[in-house]
C-alpha cells in the first residue's frame, strides 16, 4: 500500500520518508494502546487477540475512499493536497500490528508489561526500518522514472496521472480484498 501511495503521489523521499514513520508509529502504537485499554476485557481469555475487527474495517473503508480519490485526482489532474501522505501513513497504520496486540496482551496477562513494550519499541524500529526503506526506493525509483522521461513534458503529465490511477487502484483493491474477507 506504501509503495503505491507513494509512486502515485509522486512525494519526495524525505516526505515519503515521513508517510512511513507515521504509519509505522500508528501501526505499533495503535497495537499497544488497543492492549492497554482492553486489557481487562482480554485477561480472560486470548480468543481474538492480536485482531481489531472494527478498527481494521473503518481503516481498510478509509483507505478505499483515498485510492478512490487517487483515481479520481488522476482523472482529473488534481494536485496533491499538502499533509495528505501523513494522513494517509496515520489511516493505514490504524490497522494495529496484529503480533503486537497479541504479544502485549500476553505481557499485560503475564504482568510483565515491560516486556511486551520492549518487544513493541524493538517492532516498531524493525517495521520503521524496512517501510522507510520501501518509500525511500519508491520515491527515487519514480523519480528516476520521470526524469528518464523529462524531454517529453506532456508524457510526464500522463505518466504522473496514470501512476495516480494505478495507485489508486491497487490501494483500493487491496483494500476492498480485505473488506471482503
Amino acid at each position: 500500500m506504501l509503495a503505491a501511495y507513494v509512486l502515485g503521489s509522486g512525494l519526495k523521499p524525505a516526505r515519503a520518508l515521513l508517510t512511513s514513520f507515521v504509519l509505522s508509529v500508528t501501526h505499533i502504537s495503535s497495537a499497544v494502546l488497543l492492549a492497554l485499554v482492553t486489557n481487562s476485557l482480554m485477561k480472560h481469555t486470548l480468543v481474538g487477540a492480536g485482531r481489531a475487527p472494527a478498527l481494521e474495517w473503518i481503516s481498510r473503508l478509509i483507505l478505499v475512499a483515498i485510492g478512490l480519490w487517487l483515481i479520481y485526482r488522476a482523472m482529473r489532474a488534481r494536485p496533491h493536497v499538502h499533509g495528505e501522505g501523513t494522513a494517509t501513513g496515520f489511516i493505514a497504520g490504524l490497522i494495529p500490528c496484529p503480533l503486537t496486540l497479541f504479544i502485549m496482551t500476553l505481557a499485560l496477562s503475564r504482568e510483565v508489561p515491560e516486556a511486551g513494550l520492549a518487544f513493541s519499541v524493538s517492532m516498531l524500529l524493525g517495521v520503521g526500518a524496512i517501510l522507510g526503506a520501501i518509500a525511500v526506493i519508491a520515491a527515487v525509483a519514480r523519480n528516476i522514472f520521470i526524469h528518464l522521461f523529462d524531454r517529453h513534458g506532456a508524457a510526464i503529465a500522463k505518466i504522473s496521472r496514470g501512476l495516480d490511477a494505478l495507485a489508486g487502484a491497487a490501494l483500493t483493491s487491496i483494500a476492498l480484498f480485505e473488506l471482503s474477507r
